[in-house]
């Protein structure tokens, strides 16, 4: 069979099948969820209807209303200083977003703007003598979540944020973050929630006879 002949009927073969190869559904990598990490988390500021987290993460509702519709100003204002703080690196004892900060650091820096809230500096010292507690169906955004991470008493603290999400900084290592309540580990480790924001005070109006 002449050279020429033999080089066309191979191509003949060759080229579908390479076509066929070309047109497989590529499988994605293991352990790939579409979703990016804490380190990309672009830090905005709440606005008045959308509480922005993390990407993917639309405003959170709870019982159809949004969460910061049904907060008041200051714990609208909680929630945008500790939201803004998304990515900070944890270190332990930090207070400020230029060093880091620990769980109760955030805390305080959080509510540091509420002239009529004065926290103490540890987790445990926050949950004994502050605030009223709150049972955990009537968390609002702005109470205080206290869990007992490896010990029996108080050593964690995080902001309810409403839907089941807090943010808090969890950890060495970490970075502060937004997590899930409902999540097993969470509710092991629940302890108390308390509301340390004062209560609105209500304008009661006299309707003219």
């Amino acid at each position: 069979m002449p050279p020429l002949i033999k080089t066309w009927l191979t191509l003949c073969l060759l080229l579908p099948l390479a076509a066929h190869a070309t047109n497989r559904e590529q499988r994605l990598p293991n352990g790939f969820t579409g979703y990016t990490t804490n380190a990309s988390v672009k830090r905005t500021p709440i606005k008045q209807t959308t509480l922005h987290a993390r990407p993917g993460n639309a405003a959170s509702t709870t019982r159809g209303k949004t969460v910061a519709a049904a907060s008041s100003k200051q714990s609208s204002a909680v929630l945008d200083r500790a939201v803004n703080m998304l990515g900070t690196p944890y270190v332990w004892g930090g207070t400020s977003p230029k060093k880091g900060f620990d769980c109760s650091g955030l805390v305080r820096y959080a509510f540091n703007d509420v002239a009529e809230v004065n926290l103490p500096r540890t987790s445990s010292a926050m949950a004994s003598g502050h605030g009223t507690k709150v049972a955990k169906g009537d968390l609002k955004p702005g109470d205080l979540i206290f869990f007992n991470i490896k010990s029996r008493r108080v050593n964690h603290v995080a902001i309810y944020l409403g839907n089941d999400r807090f943010i808090h900084a969890p950890r060495r290592g970490k970075r502060v973050s937004i997590d899930n309540l409902s999540k097993p580990y969470w509710q092991k480790h629940y302890v108390v929630a308390k509301r340390v924001l004062p209560k609105e005070k209500q304008q009661l109006s006299l309707a003219k006879r």
